[in-house]
């Protein structure tokens, strides 16, 4: 038998539960990262969040007793808890690392094993690859591990809640008391996931606040999974717009992420609402520095840091990419399209709680809709469209197919020069309109993604159609 299997993707180990993701092979990688934990630390400390898919605590309880058994001592949550929430926990107790069991927005059959670093951010690639190449080397060598109440007893396992703290916190960067005090009606769609309540809670702005799919149910049933995209939104999108709600917010199955929706139960995507953020955070908070963005996130920032005079830093998919320029530089936001933005003054990690609230911020400040606040960002930095096309496709043929992009670079694009292709992360491909498409494998599942922006609908359906030529899919 081998390890081998058991590799990090762009978050995090990711598998099928009961198939690859077992209590016995989580314990495995649990070993792995406790003693990379003790690397840093001679008395290390970790903190362990959960999600609400199925076993998810069966499985952060196995790591805990496995990290108690290594001496590291243990702070496990009491109940499922996003990911930037635990993530904060991470950095208020000061701890060495911790973890979360999470397969963020995958189906409902998959779980994963998040782990962080001491401030809270995913660590980084060459930390992720001593633990992945320790898993390898393990097999079969025998895993500690101790029951959980044998471990309480020795004062290696603490069981915490860290809502309250986070919440705290949240309070001093945003004015809550003056989104209490306005007329915003909020649709929030948790997605069975463990963001529920979080939005309902700090608020505490009563009917105002309507909360969808607000229970735990790891089938995550009337979606494909809890993702926070248009495909599944309907019962959000419907919601508003019988309810005539002035805008909706989606965080996904950890929490991390944001997907949006105007007041037309339209959906707003991750581009728009990372300009839009930027545009808040530069516009009305004042801040000043650069802004990290994924190759996948939009140009509309470029636009923004000419006219604000900020620089715009671009790096690989992923917030392992991303945290670390954050930190870095200063940066004053992180963001990436799969709807994960990250903030100054809080965690280098993506939080879909307070940047949905930020966003809400945005409507007070502005006094507009949604959709308008977009129209005023594209009247400032000009129209831009966006779509992501994922094709399934057999692993088998994934060489082809780089071999042809790799060898078939295009001088034009349905008529427009190709003024770059970056090969860091895929292929990307920068027109001389200001257009770029992008295809790349995804990190975590059998996917190809195409990914195009440009300056209009139709365009984005040209391009993601010719993304698919040019792969051979």
């Amino acid at each position: 038998m081998s390890n081998e299997f058991i590799k990090f993707g762009t978050d995090g180990w990711r598998a099928i539960i009961a198939d690859d993701f077992t209590v016995q092979n989580v314990r495995l990688v649990a070993q792995a990262t406790a003693e990379y934990f003790l690397t840093l630390s001679p008395e290390p400390t970790a903190v362990i969040g959960y999600d609400t898919r199925f076993a998810s605590a069966t499985f952060a309880k196995a790591t805990a007793e496995v990290f108690a058994a290594n001496g590291v001592k243990t702070y496990l949550s009491r109940e499922p808890v996003p990911t930037p929430v635990t993530s904060y926990g991470i950095v208020t107790r000061k701890a060495t690392g911790g973890v979360v069991i999470t397969a963020s927005h995958n189906p409902g059959n998959w779980n994963g094993f998040k782990v962080k670093s001491s401030n809270g951010s995913s660590l980084e690639p060459e930390n992720v690859a001593i633990i992945e190449k320790r898993i390898h080397e393990l097999f079969p060598v025998e895993i500690k591990t101790i029951p959980a109440t044998e471990a309480f007893a020795k004062g290696l396992l603490e069981y915490v809640s860290m809502f309250q703290e986070y919440a705290d916190h949240i309070a001093t960067l945003v004015d809550l008391e003056a989104i209490r005090k306005s007329d915003i009606k909020i649709a929030v769609d948790s997605m069975h996931g463990a963001g529920i309540g979080y939005l309902k809670r700090i608020l505490n702005c009563g009917n105002k606040l309507a909360e969808l799919h607000n229970d735990i149910n790891p089938l995550f049933p009337d979606m494909n999974q809890p993702e926070p995209i248009d495909a599944n939104l309907h019962s959000l999108s419907s919601f508003i717009k019988s309810e005539h709600y002035d805008v909706g917010l989606a965080t996904d199955g950890d929490a991390d992420r944001l997907g949006v929706m105007d007041e037309n139960g339209n959906f707003m995507t991750q581009l728009e609402v990372c300009a839009l953020l930027a545009y808040y955070l530069l516009e009305f908070r004042k801040e000043r520095g650069p802004i990290v963005k994924s190759i996948t996130t939009t140009e509309m920032l470029y636009g923004l840091g000419k006219l604000y005079k900020v620089q715009v830093e671009e790096v690989n998919v992923g917030f392992k990419y991303v945290a670390p320029v954050m930190i870095k530089t200063n940066a004053i936001m992180g963001c990436e399209e799969s709807g994960g933005y990250g903030f100054c003054g809080h965690i280098p990690e993506r939080d879909g709680i307070l940047a949905g609230l930020y966003f809400i911020d945005l409507m007070l400040k502005t006094n507009m809709k949604p959709s308008e606040i977009l129209k005023k960002v594209f009247d400032l930095v000009g129209p831009h469209y966006y779509n992501r096309i994922d094709v399934k496709f057999d692993a088998s043929k994934k060489d082809a197919i780089i071999a042809r992009l790799r060898d078939n670079r295009p001088e034009q694009i349905l008529g427009v020069n190709v003024i770059d292709v970056k090969t860091d992360d895929g292929f990307k491909y920068y027109l001389e309109d200001g257009s770029w498409l992008l295809i790349r494998f995804s990190g975590t599942e059998p996917l190809l993604r195409t990914y195009t922006e440009t300056n209009s609908p139709e365009r984005v359906k040209a391009f993601l159609k010719e993304c698919a030529n040019m792969a051979g899919i």
